[in-house]
């Protein structure tokens, strides 16, 4: 912690020494011209006024002390105190040379601009400096090295980039080095093994590479070794045992290969060990070998009995885990999912009355669950896909703080205890696939905050609870593939909040209530099919406006399907196939390119699907209509596809005069695809350049075309990233919102692109950017060699995929939040999830978040972007039916004129941005 001091007595010598003394007058000139060359002169600094003394005069954030100058004592500027002061403007403006008796200087939590100016290293008594959370740039001034009375050095959260200067080494004094939450590249300086009374080194979340020093462990007062989000390699020293005093030790994210050295046991202080995600996103390379891999050394936790936090999660780790993890009784958080231990439950766990957090999701774990507990302070537990067995004993029901239950695909069996709806902040019930049978407790009905209840995959046997309908948070509920019969309660159509509904492979009975009409928002699925249903399709199904999958299929549903779902426009999927239903089908956009499987073993559908007999009461002239219509479909989608195709080619410049084929609004389909094809000798392999997700990418020379390149290549080249400044790389936003516009709304039928991303994104030499489909030429012409199967890209496909096939509209509008994302931080967002969620909950700071390499932005710009930023955390909503559409999105950033912000203190936040 990092004190302010007060006006002390200080022995000044060096500082008198080598500058003679510097009048006050002078100290207070200086700071008063670096106030004013401030771009807005903060509420925090209103004391500093001509005329007053800082010493005399109560300036905020200064402190003063006195000085010995023989046999006078005058008073000098020792502090700077200014943290979160809304200070806007540049270091290198403050005069250092006239303030020679500074001691602290804490200015972090400000938006000081441009380098650290190396003129900072003229205060030869400084011992505290922290200019964290700025937006500093440029690299380290190696004169910081010169520094010899410095103890605390913070420079976290900027945008420092270049290696960390070896000169670091030499300050021997420091006890807290903070680097962290920069873009400094480069190894770690081994001459950091010169800081012997270090306590605390953060470098964490960089781009440092190569391996962890030995050097570092000589710091054997270290108690804080915080390396994590970097790309370090090699493996965990094994010397790192003999830092006695640390307590910390992260080193998650990197790319650590070996063992866990079982030296670590030494470590008798640790509380916090974080391992895990010790691999590469991508590719690995060769030279990198094994990732973190091989059973936990004998011996490991023998002497944790400190250990508070252990996570080693998402590595290759196997053997057994031991047995006397928790024996020192402190440990709360164990996380080992995803990798390979075998073996049983540890001993010591069973009774860990500490744990707050047990993650072993994803191993090959046994044990039987009805052993395990009490746990009065878990809040979650994961054993999914182990090899657990027993029976859910009434002990869980004890461990009153659980809000997450993960267990399944395990062996568990017996009945589900009804004492669980006494776990009253429970809000995931996630125990699908076991062997649990019984009933269902209608008890559950109490558990208020319960939004996922999942019993699916089970023996569960009797009637749905009526009582389901009590659950009012209730979003995902399945308990498909039980031996559950009665009726469907219309009580269920209170569950207001559903967001998928799946009641399929049972034994129920009696007709759909209608009261399933009043869960408007369900949106993912509604799956009630291989079931005993019987009666009529209710009408009420056509309220469900944004369902996306409806499933009635293997029933014995009769009479006609219900206009109403002909007005279904979120409807992807309608499956009514073997029940007993009659007569014409609804009109309407999805029942133009039904499939027939969906309609097939029924007692009379007709209409003018392929495969099914015409209606004998349609007039012979509407059939005429509705072919012309068809007729006019089959030209309109290739139309659609073309002009995705013509955005997709590479072209060369050509001259001015010449016809466009890339312009949209004057566009021939005829000729673009002819042109194509000539270009590519009929898309020969000769003429490919890449491949993707959805296929492959050709290179082609046409008239009136342009150089560019994909918006990825040009954001990882260090100086066309400079050219894209701010208002470009809005233009490219909205270009790429326009063309998704155009592809829901213009094509019809629409069409989903499925795989938006930078890869996928063209820019002219002009850096006006195209939608590209690396493979949609397949839609043009599917006898042709451009053929290829259809796929998202890793880190663009939006999370509901992870649960459903479904593909809509809004996985585009996802897709399209992770790349303008992308275009705003000059790189790939490797922590997306945890950005857009501070986005949303408005904790995020913009600038934070911006590349650094284009000029900062102007204050229009600002705005521009600010708004930029306000659509793309709407489009990184977790659930679709929370994105906006492409056409909102597209309009918002054409039509919308946002009013001039507030003057942030610093930055500017999102919760201003509501106010645009």
């Amino acid at each position: 912690m990092f004190l302010l001091l007060s006006c002390l007595l200080f022995p000044f010598a060096d500082a008198v020494g080598w500058h003679g003394g510097v009048h006050l007058g002078y100290q207070t000139a200086a700071l008063l011209r670096w106030k004013s060359s401030l771009r807005a002169s903060p509420p925090a600094l209103d004391s500093w006024r001509q005329g007053t003394s800082p010493c005399t005069g109560n300036w905020t954030g200064v402190a003063c002390g006195v000085v010995h100058r023989g046999h006078r004592h005058p008073l000098a500027v020792t502090e700077i105190s200014l943290s979160n002061a809304g200070i806007d403007g540049r270091l290198g403006e403050l005069n250092f040379s006239a303030l020679p008796f500074l001691t602290y200087v804490d200015l972090s939590y400000n938006s000081l601009r441009e380098e650290i100016p190396s003129a900072i290293a003229s205060l030869p008594v400084l011992s505290f400096l922290d200019l964290s959370v700025n937006w500093l740039h440029g690299n380290i001034p190696p004169e910081l090295g010169n520094m010899p009375h410095l103890t605390q050095l913070g420079l976290t959260s900027n945008n420092l980039t270049g290696r960390i200067p070896a000169s670091i080494g030499n300050l021997t004094m420091l006890g807290a080095l903070s680097f962290g939450n920069n873009m400094l590249t480069g190894p770690i300086p081994e001459e950091l093994g010169n800081l012997n009374k270090l306590m605390d080194l953060e470098l964490s979340d960089n781009r440092l590479s190569a391996g962890i020093p030995v050097d570092l462990l000589n710091l054997t007062e270290l108690n804080t070794l915080s390396l994590e989000m970097n790309e370090l390699t090699g493996s965990i020293p094994h010397e790192i045992g003999l830092l006695h005093n640390l307590r910390l030790l992260v080193l998650f994210e990197n790319q650590l290969s070996g063992t866990i050295p079982h030296i670590l046991g030494n470590l008798t202080l640790l509380s916090d060990l974080d391992l895990h995600e010790n691999q590469l996103v991508g590719s690995i390379p060769t030279e990198v070998g094994a990732l973190l891999s091989g059973p936990l050394p004998q011996g490991f936790s023998n002497n944790f009995s400190h250990l508070i936090e252990i996570n080693l999660g998402n590595n290759s780790l196997s053997g057994e885990l031991p047995s006397d993890i928790c024996k020192g009784g402190n440990l709360e958080q164990f996380e080992v999912s995803m990798n390979m231990f075998t073996g049983p439950f540890p001993k010591s766990l069973k009774t860990c009355r500490s744990l707050k957090l047990l993650s072993l999701g994803d191993n090959q774990i046994t044990g039987d669950v009805s052993s395990l507990g009490p746990y009065p302070r878990l809040i979650k537990v994961d054993l999914d896909r182990n090899n657990f067995f027993g029976s859910l004993s009434k002990t869980w029901a004890s461990s009153s703080n659980l809000t997450s239950i993960y267990m399944q695909k395990n062996m568990i069996t017996g009945s589900l205890p009804p004492e669980f709806s006494s776990l009253e902040k429970l809000e995931k019930l996630i125990i699908n696939d076991n062997n649990l049978s019984g009933k269902i407790p209608p008890e559950l009905s109490n558990l208020v905050n319960l939004y996922t209840l999942d019993l699916s995959q089970n023996q569960f046997s009797g009637h749905i609870p009526p009582e389901f309908g009590q659950l009012g948070n209730l979003q995902y509920l399945n308990i498909s593939a039980n031996k559950l019969s009665g009726i469907i309660p219309q009580e269920l159509g209170n569950c207001i909040k559903l967001i998928s509904l799946a009641l399929n492979h049972n034994s129920l009975s009696g007709d759909l209530p209608v009261t399933i009409g009043n869960l408007r928002s369900l949106q993912i699925v509604l799956d009630v099919s291989n079931n005993k249903l019987t009666g009529r399709l209710p009408a009420e199904l056509g309220n469900l406006a944004q369902l996306e999958l409806l499933n009635l299929s293997h029933n014995e549903f009769s009479g006609n399907i219900p206009p109403s779902i002909g007005s279904m426009n979120s409807l992807l999927t309608l499956d009514v196939s073997y029940n007993n239903l009659e007569g014409a089908l609804p009109t309407g956009r999805l029942f133009r390119n039904a499939s027939i499987r969906w309609f097939l073993h029924n007692k009379d559908l007709c209409g003018s699907l392929t495969g099914l007999p015409l209606c004998s009461s349609i007039p012979v002239m509407k059939h005429h209509n509705e072919r012309i219509h068809n007729l006019g479909l089959a030209i309109s989608i290739p139309m659609c596809i073309a002009i995705i195709l013509l955005i997709a080619v590479i072209i060369n410049t050509g001259t001015a005069g010449t016809r466009d084929v890339l312009s949209v609004w004057n566009f021939d389909g005829k000729f673009a695809f002819e042109d194509i094809a000539e270009a590519t000798e009929n898309f020969s392999d000769k003429y490919i350049i890449g491949s993707g997700g959805y296929g492959t990418v050709y290179k082609a020379q046409l008239q009136g075309g342009r150089l560019g390149g994909n918006l990825c290549a040009i954001l990882k080249n260090e100086e066309l990233s400079k050219e894209l400044d701010w208002s470009k790389r809005v233009a490219i936003a909205t270009d790429v919102a326009q063309a998704i516009y155009y592809l829901h709304q213009e094509c019809n039928p629409p069409i989903i692109h499925r795989d938006i991303t930078s890869k996928n994104i063209l820019l002219d030499a002009a850096f006006k950017a195209y939608v590209s489909d690396f493979g949609i030429a397949r839609m043009l012409k599917p006898d042709s060699s451009n053929w290829s199967e259809l796929a998202g890209t890793y880190g663009y496909i939006a999370p509901e995929l992870s649960y459903t096939s479904v593909v809509t509209t809004k996985c585009d509008v996802y897709s399209f939040g992770v790349v303008v994302l992308e275009i705003m931080m000059g790189m790939y967002p490797t922590e997306l999830q945890s950005i857009a969620s501070m986005g949303q909950r408005q904790e995020l700071e913009i600038e934070d978040i911006l590349d650094t390499r284009p000029s900062l932005p102007t204050i229009a710009e600002k705005k521009e972007i600010a708004l930029l930023v306000e659509v793309t955390f709407a489009c990184l909503q977790t659930a679709p039916q929370y994105r906006p559409e492409m056409q909102d999105v597209y309009q918002k950033l054409v039509m919308h004129k946002p009013h001039p912000f507030a003057s942030p203190s610093h930055g500017f936040r999102l919760e201003e941005i509501r106010e645009v």
